[in-house]
């Protein structure tokens, strides 16, 4: 074959290369079976179904199209399941990517693909850290230089990528000399009077499983990175929602120190009531609740209220709508905006006041509202200090959480006149049950996100 076909031959098989596996890192389920470091025997076999039977294909049509040699990618592929699957997948992928070339005679190709797969997978047992698999590169001079860095303090001679490059090297020189030897019995695109092109060849191999080792690695790094937002996103909820102002706290166990001397039976309910607000806090490791749960937590915290300021100067009143109750919203939503309006409504407020808990569902939306008529704020006052940080860390808290959750979805806004009150409405989707949360949903916000 004149080198000018050969190198044009070695683009197309890197094309190949780089459109297989672009193609494969699409699939989830390929994904999963990828970018594991413990297999089961069956996900090893469908981990080289994935990846061989494309490459399978591609040696047929070697065969039947007599002059299209550049998907013949068996010995690279047989390498690659060896060394992100291990012996036994390198061996069983080797074997299957053999079969078409096995039916026409070439004999050799099931001993030497089985080789060249078991072989990568033993190098992948003898890697001290996997990340060095995901990072090969064809470029060896950075091995070498990085090999020759590391052991100037500490000697250390072996260097995974490197010992991996040799491999390919030394195993494409073993299929040539085969190729030389019983042309018949085995495939190798050689070029026997240019040394040049024998040398692209070689790199070929080297830099068609690089290309597929870095694609796998860019999707590897992306996983890892929305796994981490997914995880900070998490923790950041965790928080948000288990946050308890230490001053409650505070001002309920002096309310119990006071009703022990003249009312125990009183300071008794209180200490249940207080124990339940605990225990809901520790226990809450979902984001999402009903709102029937939410309300029922509120009736314990503002009963906590009432015997601190009294039933004549603290007055709830609900106007809750039946059909909103099953609607879930996220975990610890209401407590912050109904402590906002006590501490900044109606604290000051020598006659006390009345808090509006409101619940409807409009528009594909369930609307909740929490309303007092303390001292308010005015609106100079609400614009200096920010939309949503002008009442308090909570309602900060209370923001930071609806956008994180279903971005420009929810909608809140804060109504509030000096010397009226304030009126805070919250507009969420709707979801009806704790299953009708989406799949992988803090994973899609992670990515939003990023």
């Amino acid at each position: 074959m004149e080198p000018r076909l050969i190198l044009i031959h070695l683009l197309i098989k890197l094309g190949v290369a780089a459109a297989v596996s672009s193609s494969l890192v699409r699939s989830k389920e390929f994904k999963s079976l990828l970018f594991r470091e413990e297999r089961r025997f069956r996900q090893k076999v469908y981990l080289v179904l994935w990846v061989a039977l494309p490459i399978t294909i591609g040696v047929w049509i070697r065969f039947s199209a007599k002059t299209f040699f550049a998907g013949d990618l068996s010995f690279e592929t047989a390498l690659l399941l060896g060394v992100i699957g291990g012996r036994w997948a390198g061996s069983l992928g080797g074997a299957l990517l053999a079969l078409p070339a096995l039916v026409h005679g070439e004999w050799a190709a099931l001993p030497f693909n089985l080789l060249s797969g078991f072989i990568a997978g033993q190098l992948r047992t003898m890697a001290l850290d996997k990340d060095d698999i995901w990072s090969f590169s064809p470029f060896i001079d950075l091995s070498i230089y990085r090999l020759i860095r590391r052991n100037l303090p500490r000697p250390r001679l072996f260097d995974w990528q490197i010992m991996f490059f040799t491999t390919v090297v030394g195993l494409r020189f073993v299929q040539t000399e085969l190729s030389r030897n019983f042309p018949r019995l085995i495939f190798s695109v050689e070029s026997l009077d240019n040394l040049w092109v024998e040398a692209a060849i070689y790199a070929a191999s080297v830099i068609a499983i690089g290309i597929e080792l870095k694609i796998f690695n860019s999707v590897r790094i992306q996983i890892k990175l929305e796994e981490q937002e997914r995880l900070l996103l998490h923790a950041r909820m965790e928080a948000l929602q288990n946050q308890v102002n230490p001053h409650f706290l505070f001002n309920t166990l002096n309310s119990i120190s006071s009703l022990v001397r003249f009312d125990p039976d009183k300071a008794r309910e209180v200490i249940f009531k207080l124990a339940t607000i605990l225990r809901r806090l520790l226990n809450s490791s979902e984001a999402f609740a009903p709102l029937r749960e939410e309300f029922e937590f509120i009736d314990n915290y503002l009963d906590i209220e009432i015997v601190r300021f009294g039933r004549d100067k603290l007055r709830v009143v609900k106007e809750l709508d039946p059909a909103s109750l099953d609607v879930v919203v996220p975990s610890m939503l209401l407590q912050p905006l109904v402590e906002n309006s006590i501490k900044h409504g109606l604290a000051s407020k020598v006659e006390g006041g009345s808090i509006f808990l409101r619940s409807r569902m409009t528009d594909s939306k369930l609307v909740i509202e929490v309303e007092d008529d303390g001292v308010g704020m005015a609106a100079a006052q609400l614009l200096d200090r920010g939309r949503w940080h002008g009442m308090g860390i909570g309602m900060a808290n209370i923001s930071e959480r609806l956008q994180v959750l279903y971005g420009d979805a929810a909608h809140m806004t804060i109504d509030s006149h000096e010397g009226k009150g304030t009126l805070i409405r919250i507009r969420l989707p709707l979801l009806q049950e704790a299953s009708a949360i989406p799949v992988g949903f803090y994973e899609e916000r992670s990515r939003t996100r990023l």
